[in-house]
């Protein structure tokens, strides 16, 4: 047997353990309050630069150097159209805000995440009324410097150089880049995930509009494991799917609940914010699961803790719709929300 034949065995050898491993951990109802919390929330924890109101919000992201940056639709439900305010806040360890810019870049600002240089992407999920800026992921330097963008600003599409409604970006250690493109509701029919190169050539694309594995149905947030596996928060589907870097369907899992935000520390513990599930009948239909944020492991799939919604039935929306954790295990949400709910905004859980 030649050398190159024996390597491509080991190699598929090696990618059915890891597909096994996975596959065979069962995906079963999401567990609730019979959970330990193990957290204590910080209310109203991220205050606002001038002391402006909170918007709608999706984005929070750590830095490399700890600091928490949000990102907020300009004090509005779901749009900086026309807004003078900066939407993109840094702020410190007691939560003040510090810098701020971006005013007149996004329509609809959604997913942050951060790079080991320290340059940053925010997707922005729709077009504006001018046709002008919207559905493109923008790189920062962490001066505010535009560096790079994928997509072509007010331009919707399912090319492999437009979106329909991106959401979230993460960078794998190669520098290769993976995007979530179909946010639920949109005016578009994007369901998939789409790979890039760091120099922002696309390279393929996957998944469209369904319930079966590999299908999605309103993506709404992306991580990846100490392997590489993206994670995807397939919200109206219910379930968190996994796959490898090249779109193989590794597994679906339900007992994380309703996905809208996904975060993986740097010791595989996967946390999911669920805002959304309710045992109404109706698009957001999720039977005996409480919304929340569950902890969890990737290695076995299964969930350990349970966060529970602060203000259960309330406005829609209170728990986290964006999340990420810091290397101490505390967990930064930022919620969406209605101007009622007092939630809206930047929260922290510090473990107890």
């Amino acid at each position: 047997m030649s050398q190159i034949l024996l390597r491509r065995q080991l190699s598929f050898l090696g990618l059915a353990a890891v597909t096994f491993s996975l596959t065979a951990q069962p995906s079963y109802p999401p567990p609730n309050n019979e959970l330990p919390n193990p957290y204590r929330t910080v209310w109203n924890w991220g205050q606002l630069p001038d002391g402006r109101k909170w918007g709608s919000a999706a984005g929070v992201a750590v830095a490399p150097n700890g600091k928490i940056w949000g990102t907020e639709r300009c004090g509005n439900q779901h749009s900086c159209g026309g807004s003078p305010l900066n939407p993109i806040v840094e702020f410190d360890e007691l939560g003040k805000g510090l810098r701020s810019f971006g005013a007149g870049v996004f329509e609809d600002p959604h997913g942050i995440f951060f790079d080991k240089s320290g340059n940053f992407w925010i997707a922005d999920e729709r077009v504006s009324e001018d046709k002008k800026r919207g559905v493109q992921v923008i790189k920062f330097a962490p001066d505010g410097k535009i560096l790079m963008s994928l997509g072509k600003p007010g331009v919707m599409g399912m090319g492999p150089d437009t979106f329909g409604a991106p959401v979230a970006l993460v960078e794998a250690a190669d520098g290769d880049l993976f995007v979530a493109d179909g946010h639920d509701g949109c005016d578009c029919p994007n369901a998939r995930i789409v790979k890039f190169r760091k120099d922002g050539k696309f390279i393929k694309a996957w998944g469209h509009k369904g319930s079966g594995p590999g299908e999605f149905n309103g993506v709404h947030g992306l991580a990846l494991d100490s392997q590489g596996r993206v994670f995807v928060a397939d919200r109206l589907n219910n379930r968190v799917q996994i796959f490898t870097q090249d779109g193989e369907f590794i597994g679906a899992w339900k007992q994380f609940g309703r996905p809208s935000a996904i975060a993986i520390d740097q010791n595989d513990f996967l946390y999911v914010s669920d805002d959304q599930s309710t045992d109404e009948k109706g698009p957001q239909y999720n039977p005996n699961a409480k919304q929340g944020i569950r902890i969890g492991s990737v290695k076995d799939g299964r969930v350990t803790a349970f966060i529970p919604d602060p203000e259960p039935g309330g406005p829609p929306s209170k728990a986290p719709e964006g999340l990420a954790v810091d290397r101490n295990g505390t967990i930064y949400g930022i919620s969406n929300g209605l101007p009622e709910s007092k939630t809206r905004g930047l929260k922290k859980y510090v473990k107890k």
